[in-house]
């Protein structure tokens, strides 16, 4: 089969690998649509074992069965719940074949789909599970001020998922194209850099934001993104670090620091339910569509900062529902 494989942080190959067996407990998945992170070709570490198939989020169909495994029928349509797994620490969804541990199986993480969903969307419930178990964390409540610095993939979610609790939300994002989709997508107001705190402050009445999500790579401003942050409200670093002054004014103003979440099986079946009833809407996050041969094309968007989510697709995709 085809894959996408690092060996290294600049070593991503297409290339050919044996097809996954399934085990007693557990299944083999035929990818139909992957979803694509570009945080998947920046989360590379020393403790990988590589080479290794990247990819966390699939949608597909049940090919193999293992032994012991109830419940699924072979071609059923399926959409996994990777926990951090796949493409982290065992092989993930770039690939036409996906093996699921049985821990995943046991743990309800494949979950079977139905005609009311389309593949696309499907694959996209891992990242908004993401957002809605930080949602949680956060303690966003309806009719509290949320302030979104940085409207890539990660915070035009956390938009999504603010929006439907109900939260008055403000964005803002250096790239205007990005900054045009927030809007499109529901922000209440869209902030430009250089006059953020003033505009903050005005919208919220000289309180600040009662949850900042900050999701910019900008350790050098952390500092004066937290000051935003109303007194006892929650500032999301995603996947900064605090330094010690992000610390002192934490400490200082009582605002709770959190981070990037992993979302249960509970979260990852809610949010699933909630695409399906459109309650939420996240087809307009997919920018880009590639296949396993155009997969260069994606590394250079991704390089490019042009890719907000990508999928990629297998097979012949004649239909995206069943």
């Amino acid at each position: 089969m085809k894959a996408v494989v690092a060996y290294g942080i600049d070593d991503i190959r297409v290339e050919e690998r044996p097809e996954p067996t399934a085990g007693s407990g557990e299944l083999v998945v035929k990818t139909k649509v992957a979803g694509l992170y570009s945080q998947d070709l920046h989360l590379l570490n020393a403790e990988q074992v590589l080479p290794l198939i990247l990819g966390q989020d699939l949608a597909g169909e049940i090919s193999t069965i293992g032994t012991g495994v109830h419940g699924f029928e072979l071609g059923a349509p399926v959409a996994i719940h990777s926990a951090d797994l796949l493409g982290q620490k065992i092989d993930g969804a770039y690939a036409e074949y996906v093996r699921i541990p049985a821990e995943l199986v046991k743990a309800g993480a494949v979950v079977s789909l139905d005609e009311e969903i389309s593949l696309e969307d499907a694959v996209l419930t891992e990242p908004l599970a993401r957002t809605f178990a930080a949602a949680r964390i956060d303690r966003m409540q309806e009719g509290q001020h949320v302030l979104i610095i940085g409207c890539g993939s990660v915070g035009l979610m956390h938009l999504k998922t603010a929006k439907w609790s109900g939260c008055k939300v403000m964005a803002t994002d250096i790239n205007p194209t990005r900054l045009a989709l927030a809007g499109q997508m529901g922000a209440n107001h869209l902030l430009k850099l250089d006059t953020l705190q003033e505009d903050v402050l005005r919208y919220t009445d000289g309180k600040g934001a009662k949850t900042v999500i900050i999701s910019v790579p900008m350790q050098d401003v952390l500092a004066d993104y937290i000051k935003l942050t109303a007194q006892g409200g929650s500032c999301n670093l995603c996947s900064l670090e605090a330094t010690e002054q992000a610390k002192s004014i934490a400490v200082a103003q009582n605002i709770t620091l959190t981070s990037t979440c992993s979302p249960s099986v509970v979260d990852f079946r809610k949010c699933l339910q909630l695409i399906k009833e459109e309650a939420i809407i996240v087809s307009d996050m997919i920018s880009h569509r590639f296949t396993l041969e155009t997969f260069p094309e994606a590394i250079e968007k991704i390089k490019k900062q042009e890719l907000i989510r990508g999928v990629i697709t297998f097979g012949e995709m004649l239909s995206l529902a069943f």
